[in-house]
């Protein structure tokens, strides 16, 4: 059962829901690198990233591949919760949020799932369907 926003009122557990989220997709490995973020992987290729103030950013978000009209439309749609993230950005991937008052844990499957179908193999993507 996914948590309510209510319960991830700190950063440790909204990092533990995201992780939660992931951990569901066929062969997902998820790597820390420095001391806050991580890397989320299928067949070792990253689709996704949990960001922790990146460069001082003061942001906590979820770091997603998507197709640039896919980026643009979300920012577009919601700019308080999406953005373009540095680097990765000019690539049309995503960053959502999640150091916001209420996060929309919906909205954070949705763009994991779009990233991973993305990037993961077609025998595995069949297995989410």
């Amino acid at each position: 059962m996914a948590l309510t926003t209510k319960q991830c009122a700190t950063a440790t557990e909204r990092r533990e829901q995201l992780v939660a989220i992931a951990a569901k997709y066929p062969e997902v490995d998820i790597d820390s690198y420095g001391e806050q973020h991580l890397a989320i992987k299928v067949r070792n290729k990253a689709f996704a990233y949990y960001s922790y103030d990146h460069h001082g950013d003061g942001k906590i978000a979820l770091w997603a591949k998507a197709a640039l009209p896919e980026q643009k439309r979300e920012i577009a749609d919601d700019p308080q919760s999406f953005y373009a993230p540095a680097y990765l950005g000019p690539r049309g991937w995503v960053a959502l949020r999640l150091d916001l008052a209420r996060v929309d844990w919906k909205a954070v499957e949705r763009v994991l799932r779009r990233a991973y179908l993305a990037s993961a193999p077609k025998k595995l993507c069949a297995l989410l369907k």
